[in-house]
């Protein structure tokens, strides 16, 4: 028993290492597509008809979380499909891999929010740029399986993320523009190189 025990651990060790190696191609170009122009529509929406709660800290942060949910839910269930029709018998494995690897920046993302809004809830305006630095070490991290281009969208969420505090810093409050534009065209990017790096080579396949 104690054999067969140890021969299934072995297994397991070995396809997760397998998978650590192996180019993921689970995310989907069309979701990933959807959440960048999902960005783009909550902003200009708050930009038209939120204009008096721009210093409401509460509202600010529903409606980005609100987008956030549904970005997440719409994405993970494409990949999850994706993953499963691609990857086969290591889609469990290739899953896990992509989520340890993302999942340090956004606990990092969640962790100092809460911390921002109960030390400092006036300085909201830093949110979007800490936000966007933070997403684009998670990139950075998540590049070494997925297609080459993809170091480059780290550097525009990092570059953005650096523009968004410099932007943000004079009126000192929350503008609704510096979400929309480095996620919505961030992410926009993403599925373009999903399309052309990974999608053209599971057709292929």
């Amino acid at each position: 028993m104690k054999e067969i025990q140890q021969a299934l651990s072995e297994i397991h060790l070995i396809r997760s290492q397998v998978a650590r190696g192996t180019q993921f191609r689970g995310y989907g170009p069309a979701s990933i597509a959807f959440t960048g122009l999902l960005a783009l529509g909550v902003a200009w929406a708050q930009n038209e008809w939120g204009g008096a709660q721009k210093h409401d800290l509460v509202f600010n942060l529903s409606v980005w979380i609100c987008a956030a949910a549904v970005a997440v839910a719409v994405s993970g269930v494409e990949t999850i499909a994706r993953a499963r029709r691609v990857h086969y018998g290591l889609a469990q494995e290739m899953l896990q891999s992509a989520v340890e690897q993302f999942f340090p920046a956004l606990v990092v993302g969640v962790l100092l929010t809460a911390v921002l809004v109960k030390i400092a809830p006036n300085e909201f305006w830093l949110f979007p740029g800490l936000w966007e630095l933070i997403f684009s070490l998670g990139i950075f991290a998540s590049c070494r399986f997925l297609p080459r281009p993809m170091f480059g969208v780290g550097i525009w969420y990092l570059v953005a993320g650096l523009c968004s505090l410099l932007v943000s810093s004079g009126p000192k409050s929350f503008l609704p523009w510096t979400m929309g534009i480095p996620f919505g065209v961030g992410q926009l990017l993403v599925a373009c190189v999903l399309q052309f790096c990974v999608e053209g080579k599971i057709e292929e396949a």
